[in-house]
């Protein structure tokens, strides 16, 4: 047992003041705990310990409100809590005591409730309203089809609708009205072609479709006009280019820099060395020919940094002169090209979502972020919130949230309006309890936020008055997984790329496996691509209507891929079936990478 890993408002605790703290019904608290650390169990054993309660404290099963993110979840709560129940109504007092004491109940105090625990399968059977076991969107919902018609009006969503749990279909009838809107507007066709010839038809679509499903963060964010100012224009940041439509403009047209392009032309012409003398040419008709490109080829490396030239080079301080302005005007291009880019799919993505609303209005389909938002009108506003409560009939004594590290910001927007009502009104707030985990926080597509965990955890101690519990230490992983876990972690906050990783123990005595692929050089494709030999000085010809533009970094991707296909095809090569080796991945088109790969 490692005491260090169990924290009570930052200080370190045993592991049975934690749980007393983390299972006690009537505090409200936010923990924090790593992966195999028993999160549901301890909400479960919330649950239980809230219906053995008395008193001024006790309440229905009804009032208890268990949120999580998946169906799949709150099924499995749910039967986690009957599975309990019906075990605790056949178990020996002993054993309940037992039970009890492990959630935090002081011994003399586990015997008295021991009576109500052994009838407490029976009283929710014979119940007619049990333990809510929720998902967001499912009690969002709720609300929605109890909203006032002047919320579904301020909303813009219609009083007879369809609620889509999966918005594939509205997207997928979006496409041709936004293609119809483009075309009309003489603008934003030049925006689109503008993008698709920088990036491709198939990068565009991929940025087009993920603004599609960010688009309440776009709108919300488009309202106080911090969308447009997203990206400064390159004068904001270079004064010396704030005049110029064309960062080239000035690279070719300022006297000073002109010069100096020239004076390093020449003293890399002269140079005795051929390699320099090559590269004086390069400059030389790349001035002539305006080719900004061409300049920054020839003075900078692939990497953007300058070329190195011998010390001995005659004119070397007219090549570095040079160099600056090179490395200045590099730096513009890249800033003017992202401000372009803004711009244009700023102009474009408003035409997306008004398209893919108008969809929804035309067919009465409601997608999950209407439900979201209609949950922060309806909970945010103290008025509203009060007509929902009486409405439902229920009002929620404790409120927990599973896995909270995959909390939007909208859901949590919501529960705040709805929660902050309480501080200093003289009411009784529902009784808190939020359980995750940040670093697992991977669910990008439910719009998840860790910094929601940050300010969720800061208003249960000061809003709630609520308590704060970390736990480093699980119960799954084997002493090999989790110095791996603390290794890279640890290393990653070392560099400033994570903040507040505390290092790992583990309940299991078992040292593990642990197998590890060798890293793909991220330089390797760049490098290829230089070695590959232009036989006929022609570019490779990509036929954009059937093949999509493979940016670098899919490549590597690519490769990785390829590099684990193949090593499970060597396992099952030497005699391991293939039933007992699981893949992982982020993303579906990684395991269909792999399987091409197979």
């Amino acid at each position: 047992m490692n005491d260090a890993a169990y924290e009570h408002n930052g200080q370190h605790v045993s592991r049975e003041a934690f749980y007393t703290v983390a299972c006690d019904p009537r505090r409200s608290v936010a923990v924090e705990a790593c992966a195999g650390a028993g999160k549901t169990w301890m909400l479960v054993s919330r649950i239980v310990r809230a219906l053995l309660e008395e008193g001024e404290s006790a309440c229905e099963p009804h009032e208890i409100l268990a949120i999580t993110f998946t169906k799949k979840a709150a099924g499995e709560m749910r039967e986690r809590l009957d599975q309990w129940l019906e075990q605790f109504a056949e178990c020996s007092p002993e054993e309940l005591v037992r039970e009890l004491v492990m959630r935090g109940v002081e011994p003399a105090a586990a015997l008295a409730a021991v009576p109500r625990l052994q009838g407490l399968y029976r009283r929710l059977l014979e119940g007619g309203r049990p333990v809510q076991f929720r998902t967001f969107h499912a009690w969002f919902a709720g609300l929605l089809r109890n909203a006032p018609l002047a919320v579904l009006r301020e909303l813009g969503l219609p009083a007879n609708y369809e609620l889509l749990e999966d918005d594939a279909e509205a997207r997928g009838h979006t496409w041709r009205p936004f293609f119809e809107a483009v075309t009309v507007d003489k603008n934003a066709l030049a925006d689109y072609y503008a993008v698709v010839a920088t990036h491709g038809r198939s990068q565009t679509a991929k940025a087009l479709g993920e603004a599609l499903t960010k688009r309440v963060e776009f709108s919300l964010a488009d309202a106080t006009g911090v969308v447009d100012t997203g990206v400064q224009p390159v004068g904001v940041l270079l004064p010396s280019y704030a005049d110029a439509a064309d960062p080239a403009q000035v690279l070719f047209d300022t006297p000073a820099i002109r010069d100096a392009l020239g004076a390093a032309a020449q003293a890399l012409g002269r140079a005795s060395a051929s390699t320099f003398s090559a590269k004086g040419s390069e400059l030389e008709q790349a001035i002539g020919a305006r080719h900004a490109k061409g300049v920054l080829d020839a003075l900078l490396t692939q990497k953007g940094e300058a070329r190195k030239f011998s010390e001995k080079l005659a004119g070397l301080e007219q090549v570095r002169i040079a160099q600056g302005h090179a490395i200045e005007h590099s730096a513009a291009r890249a800033q003017h090209a992202a401000w372009l880019f803004q711009q244009r799919m700023t102009r474009l993505t408003r035409l997306l979502i008004a398209a893919f609303a108008d969809v929804k209005r035309a067919h009465g389909w409601v997608d999950m972020n209407d439900v979201e938002q209609a949950a922060q009108l309806l909970l945010g506003q103290s008025a509203l919130s009060g007509w929902v409560q009486e409405r439902l009939d229920a009002r929620i004594e404790h409120l927990l949230i599973d896995e909270f590290q995959d909390t939007n910001p909208l859901q949590w927007q919501a529960l705040y309006g709805w929660l902050s009502a309480y501080t200093g009104a003289g009411g009784r707030a529902p009784r808190v309890f939020i359980v995750g985990d940040p670093k697992q926080s991977i669910y990008r597509f439910r719009r998840a936020e860790p910094q929601v965990f940050i300010a969720a955890k800061k208003f249960v101690r000061e809003g709630l008055d609520g308590e704060l519990l970390n736990c480093d230490h699980t119960h799954r992983n084997a002493r090999a997984v989790v110095g791996l876990v603390n290794q890279a972690m640890l290393a990653a906050q070392d560099a400033g790329e994570f903040d507040g990783y505390r290092a790992h123990t583990t309940e299991r005595g078992d040292e593990g496996e642990l197998l590890k692929l060798p890293a793909i050089d991220r330089d390797a494709l760049g490098a290829a691509a230089e070695a590959a030999p232009a036989d006929d000085g022609m570019l490779h010809w990509r036929d954009s209507l059937v093949t999509p533009r493979v940016p670098p970094e899919e490549q590597l991707l690519q490769k990785e891929c390829e590099q684990a296909a193949r090593w499970v095809a060597q396992r099952i090569a030497d005699g391991t079936p293939p039933r007992q080796i699981m893949v992982l991945a982020r993303r579906r088109n990684r395991l269909s990478a792999m399987q091409d790969a197979l």
